[in-house]
Parts: structure tokens; C-alpha cells; sequence
């Protein structure tokens, strides 16, 4: 008997990592994808293409602290997942203004596991069932920044590695995940925790570091590196990560945790040097001489970690999940993305993008 099509909720499904997973899940699967977003700053229905036209895609416009909207959409939807992606991320953000970063990532996942435990009730042990067979999953979506920072030698954090925040953005994370485990552990919640590395690719908000050093240098403007750049990422491309997503919703077993990284680890000045080459290479026109004059070094930002990596062989393992991407192929389809999509990159960076929602919700909202 071939098993019916899932209905799964999105939280952040217009954010950078969530449209590009209700991307794939909508043109690769024939599951009910709805996606829930308040539309903050950096939600843009733009970046979900032609996956809102699909007959297997709902909108709904919702902020999930918002404990009665949640439980209508439980109610409405009788989803058999959540996958949980809705966050304040920027770091820099979070030190300017941490309120949003606790009334979001903590409060909003705190009323999501309890709007999914009162949806389970009485029956939650039969929701640890498999998906498809009366089984229900929530996916705690985090980042590898609630475990603080890697000296240069040290290994790369895995899921046992203690927690050490060391922002308020990842503070915020933290708190969260220990949300969804007491949920696990005290109630038998299924869930399912990820943690992943630095994500890119297209439709990634220009405040991040290589949307921005791609905009500014196209623009002839200053590409600004915090310190001596020397700080260390593991780079994930986005589509690799929601493939990781699925697999962990599909396969994962509830009360794991999952670590989720590119295998791809370079400073932040050779990502921002090697974002020049591939410019000077596709738009050698736009300026005399290359790119690389354009690398401006500000002041380094307060707390700012040196090294994050991510030990992938677990997931490897259990899941048979590797990164399709190399940072350089990745990298290379990011900067082409920006290059031929100029227009999408001038309405997020001058606002217009945010003045079209109205329309653009019109068109797109399911019913419920």
C-alpha cells in the first residue's frame, strides 16, 4: 500500500534556510508543505520561486509566540511533523537588541512544543510510531554556535560536546534546545535536534558575509572584515542542509541529536579572497584592477568566536547524509546566483521587497 502524502509544518519557511527547504520538499516530494512565517526583516516570499504556485504548498502569515494562531494551524493542518526553523540568527543583531532574540528562539519554541504536546495528548506514545504510520516528529532546527568556539587544533564539536554560548543569539539557541529535550525527555515528545554549521547559497539575506562582500563588490563598495579575518568556519550549502533536514526527519530516531556541516573549513578572509577571484573571473568589466582592492578590515565585534567545525560522521553513519557540495563548487553557484540575480538583491537591500508582501500573500495563502 503506498503511503500517504505527510503534511508538515515550517516554521521560517520564507527565511534563507527554510525557503530553501520548502524549495525542495515542494518540487521533490508530494508532501503538504505550510509554511509558517511572521515575514519579519528576513522573510521574503520571493525567495521561494515557483514553489508557491505548487498545489502541495500553503502560506500562512503567523509569528509563532503567537500560542493561539499556533494551536488553529495544529488544529487546521493535523500536521505529522514540524520542522522548526523560525529564529532571530544575525549574531550582530542579537547583541544590539538581544529582547527579539529570547522572545523569538526561546519563547516561540517553548509555545511550539507545547502546541505539539496538547495535539499529540493522551495518545503521545503512539506518535513515536514511524512518519506515515500515525507517527508524529518535531525538528529543533539549531546551530553549532550554542557550543561556543574550537581553539585551532582542537576537534571539531560533535553532539556530545557541553554547550558554551557565547552570544546572545546563541544563548537564545541553547535554551531552546534544552527546551526540546526536556519536552523529549519529560513528555516523550518525538524530537529530533540538528545542529548545523555556517549555511550558503542563493536567497541569503545581504547582512550575512558572502551575499554582502558579493552586493558590495559588484557595487564598488568596501568589503568589510571583522579583526584580522582570520576567524574560522565550516561552510554548509544551504541545499545540502535541507537534504540533511529531510533525511533527519524521515530517518532520524527521536532524542538524537544530528550534526550537520559542510566539510569545509576556511578563514574568513580566504572565503571573502576567493568571492574576489571568482568576481574578477564573471565581472572583470566592472572595475579596474581586481576585487581583492576592495578588502577593507573594521573592528573585530565584541565576543566574536575564532573557530566553529562540525564532525559529520555520525550522521554519515546512522543516515548515510555526506554534502553534495564543495565549498568551491557551492561558492562558485552562489556568486553566480547573485551575479544574474540583481533584481531579487535590489529589493532586499533597498526595502521594496517588503512593500510587495501584501500582494505576493494574496496570491499564495492557503486557505487552512
Amino acid at each position: 500500500m503506498r503511503a500517504r502524502p505527510l503534511t508538515i509544518l515550517v516554521t521560517g519557511g520564507a527565511g534563507f534556510i527554510g525557503s530553501a527547504l520548502v524549495r525542495q520538499l515542494v518540487r521533490g516530494t508530494e508532501h503538504l508543505l505550510v509554511n509558517i512565517d511572521k515575514l519579519t526583516y528576513a522573510g521574503n516570499l520571493e525567495s521561494l520561486g515557483d514553489a508557491v504556485s505548487a498545489p502541495n504548498y500553503r502560506f500562512e502569515q503567523a509569528d509563532v509566540c503567537d500560542a493561539p494562531a499556533m494551536a488553529r494551524l495544529f488544529e487546521s493542518y493535523r500536521p505529522d511533523a514540524v520542522m522548526h526553523l523560525a529564529a532571530e540568527s544575525h549574531v550582530d543583531r542579537s547583541i544590539d537588541g538581544p529582547a527579539e532574540f529570547i522572545e523569538t528562539n526561546i519563547l516561540g519554541s517553548y509555545t511550539l512544543l507545547e502546541c505539539a504536546r496538547a495535539y499529540c495528548g493522551e495518545h503521545v506514545g503512539e506518535a513515536l510510531r514511524p512518519l506515515g504510520q500515525g507517527g508524529f516528529r518535531f525538528l529543533q532546527v539549531s546551530t553549532d554556535e550554542v557550543y561556543g568556539a574550537l581553539t585551532p587544533d582542537a576537534p571539531p564539536f560533535s553532539a556530545a560536546h557541553p554547550y558554551r554560548p557565547n552570544s546572545p543569539y546563541a544563548a537564545s539557541k541553547a535554551a531552546a534546545d534544552h527546551l526540546a529535550r526536556a519536552w523529549q525527555h519529560t513528555f516523550e515528545l518525538p524530537v529530533l535536534i540538528t545542529h548545523c554549521s555556517n549555511n550558503y547559497g542563493p536567497c541569503q539575506f545581504p547582512e550575512k558575509l558572502i551575499p554582502l562582500c558579493v552586493l558590495n563588490a559588484l557595487a564598488d563598495q568596501p568589503l568589510p572584515v571583522y579583526g584580522d579575518g582570520q576567524q574560522v568556519r565550516d561552510w554548509l550549502y544551504v541545499d545540502d542542509h535541507a537534504a540533511a533536514l529531510w533525511r533527519v526527519l524521515q530517518d532520524g530516531t527521536p532524542g538524537r541529536v544530528y550534526c550537520i556541516g559542510g566539510e569545509a573549513e576556511h578563514a574568513n578572509i580566504q572565503v571573502v579572497e576567493l568571492i574576489c577571484g571568482l568576481l574578477d573571473r564573471m565581472a572583470p568589466g566592472k572595475r579596474e584592477g581586481s576585487y581583492r582592492d576592495l578588502i577593507t578590515f573594521v573592528e573585530d565585534r565584541p565576543g566574536h568566536d575564532r573557530r566553529y567545525a562540525i564532525n559529520i560522521e555520525s550522521i554519515a553513519e546512522e543516515l548515510n547524509w555526506r554534502p553534495a557540495e564543495s565549498f568551491e563548487t557551492g561558492l562558485e553557484k552562489t556568486v553566480q546566483w547573485y551575479f544574474e540575480n540583481s533584481g531579487w538583491c535590489e529589493r532586499v537591500r533597498d526595502g521594496s521587497y517588503r512593500g510587495e508582501r501584501l500582494g505576493l500573500i494574496g496570491d499564495v495563502r492557503g486557505s487552512g
